[in-house]
This record gives C-alpha cells, structure tokens and sequence, in this order.
C-alpha cells in the first residue's frame, strides 16, 4: 500500500527526516505519533507528493510519488493540519472545485459530493459560506475534500486540533467508520484518541522510527516490571523496616502523602512477583495499617515518553523500518503544514 524506503529530508542544516523507512498495510488504521518537530508533518507532506525528500523514496499502490506523481495522488487524500480551505466559496462550491482538480466524471460529481457531506454530517451547510462555518464544521469540510474520489488511503495530520470534546468524539467516530472502507494514518498528539482508534502506532522521534506495534504490543513492552503505589498509617522509618525484608522488592521511594501521620511508598518489582499479600501481612504484623494500595500499569503515555526522551533507546532499526517488531521481548530499540488538494 505505501512504502517509505531511507527517506532523508534536510532544511539546511537541519535533518527533520534521518533514513526513515516502513511499510503501511491496506485495511488498518495507523497512528503516526511523535513530539513536536519529530518529523511527522514533514514525512506526510512527503508521502502526498508536496514537498520532495532529500534522499529516499515513497511509493503509492506501487507508484513513485515523485516518478508517477498523478498516478500516486490519485490514491490518497488528504487533510493537514491547517485544512486547505478557499473561504470565500460555499461548501457545495468548494466541493465541486475540488472534483473537478481530482478530474472527477463529471456526472458523477453531485452523488459523490451528497455522500462526503452525508458521511461528514456538512450536508445543512452546503450553501454557507466556508468562512462564516465553526472550525468542527471547517474541520469537516477538510475531511469531505479528502474523501471526496474515495481514495485508497486518507492520511489525517492532527484532524482533532482545536475541537471541543464533542466535536472530537465525532471527529473519532468519523475515523472509525473511515477504517472500515480504506487505509486510515492519523497524527494525534491526543494519545487516548490513538490508541482507541487505531490498528497499528508508529512513533518516531528525532526524525527517526523508534516503534512500530499494536496499542497492546506497545503497553506491554513497558509492563516489564509492576508499580505498586501505597499509603501506610506510620513513618518512613518503620515502614522501610519492613520492606527491607520482603524478597522480590527492586527497589522503591516515597512521595508526599495527603494522609495525616502516613507515609506514601512506591514499590517497583518484577512484573511477575505479586508481592501484595505478603506485604500485607507484614504491614499488619507490624501494625502499620494500609490504607490504600493500587497496582499501577503503564499507559501509551508512558511508552511514548520513555520512547521519545532525551535517553530514548531506539528498537532494531531492520525490524522498526520494517514494522513488524512486536517489542514484547523487550528488544532494544516538522517545518511544513500546509498542502495543496
């Protein structure tokens, strides 16, 4: 479906793109994550042919897109971050303009057009002018443009920024449906959004892929080792008296706690060791009553800034750039935002 081969991208001295390569399958949603300036908008600029890579190449459905340039944006459509819109047009305006750029048939403009704005809940707005709509709804017009041809594949750069949470939900819903007729890469900085609409999550950082896996993959790489977070009626240096000797404890640190006459521990082990019901006991035992204990899991966030820190461990770069990396053996691991249609 695409594949991004060694893809360099240099604005003077500076390397925002560094040899990234991966494949994206047909029929999946991709979340494409990274911090601000990792590369991300300027790696989909590149696959939609808008801007030209240093080194590398990206091919579309087989095509070049810088060989078979036509040929290859025929089969992607897409929304940037800063939607590229023409105010002064009504929707249904804009729509039609945007067919006849896609070269459309013509007779099939007006069935096509009432089904992007059906799909994209615009079709009450078809005769306002673009300028005088919200931003969910300006937000929507950008998304029926990128539909509008059903292309093969829809690349989204953050389709959610500056939405209200209703207008996100729907956003999120409109995804959902998307994934069910074509190849779906959203950029988010919203990780819930992320990981509760996608198939598959690349995360680059510095220019690079760092990971490539499911949502769960991903989480489960982190849960190598268990977090247990308690408060305990008493002081730290009775408590600490008492984990001194429970086995299977690697190490751990107390925090301020909102509880009167308590302290706040956080005990980290091995993800396999439950050491709850023995540290129970011997609290008790030493009469320094629990009174609460949480088991923690690492989140996607947690993933995404142990993974994009400053002593990030990049995983196999063989297996990230071919994307097949589970991560669950634990292996060691943007100046452009605008487009034209």
């Amino acid at each position: 479906m695409i594949e991004v081969e060694n893809l360099v991208k240099r604005y003077g001295n500076h390397l925002a793109v560094d040899h990234l390569s991966f494949k994206v399958e047909p029929g999946k949603i991709y979340g494409f994550l990274g911090p601000n300036g990792a590369g991300k908008s300027t790696t989909m600029n590149i696959m939609t042919g808008y801007i030209a890579a240093t080194e590398g190449n990206v091919k579309i459905n087989g095509y070049d897109i810088v060989k078979d340039a036509e040929e290859a944006k025929k089969c992607i459509g897409y929304l940037p971050e800063i939607p590229p819109l023409y105010l002064d047009m009504t929707v249904a305006e804009y729509l039609k303009f945007v067919a006849g750029l896609k070269k459309l048939k013509k007779e099939e403009w007006e069935k096509q057009i009432k089904e992007v704005m059906e799909l994209t809940m615009i079709g009450d707005m078809s005769n306002r002018l673009i300028k005088n709509l919200s931003k969910g709804y300006k937000q929507r017009v950008g998304l029926a443009q990128a539909i509008l041809g059903y292309p093969d594949i829809i690349i989204l750069d953050e389709p959610t920024v500056g939405l209200d949470p209703k207008q996100i939900i729907e956003i999120r819903d409109l995804i959902r449906k998307l994934g069910e007729k074509h190849t779906v890469i959203l950029s988010s900085h919203i990780l819930s959004e992320v990981q509760a609409v996608c198939d598959e999550i690349m995360i680059i950082s510095k220019g690079r892929l760092v990971a490539c896996d499911t949502p769960e993959g991903l989480t489960g790489f982190m849960n190598g080792s268990a977090i247990i977070e308690l408060v305990v009626a008493g002081t730290e240096e009775k408590v600490e008296d008492v984990i001194k000797e429970i086995t299977g404890i690697q190490k751990w640190h107390f925090e301020n706690s909102s509880e009167n006459e308590s302290v706040k521990l956080v005990i980290e082990t091995d993800s396999k060791t439950d050491i709850r019901t023995e540290l129970f006991y011997a609290l008790a035992e030493s009469r320094l009553p629990i009174l609460s204990m949480n088991r923690l899991e690492k989140s996607l966030e947690d993933v995404f800034l142990t993974l994009t820190g400053d002593n990030e461990t990049p995983m196999d770069t063989e297996n990230a750039n071919e994307g097949e990396n589970t991560l669950n053996e634990g292996r060691e691991k943007e100046a452009e935002n605008d487009s034209d249609i």
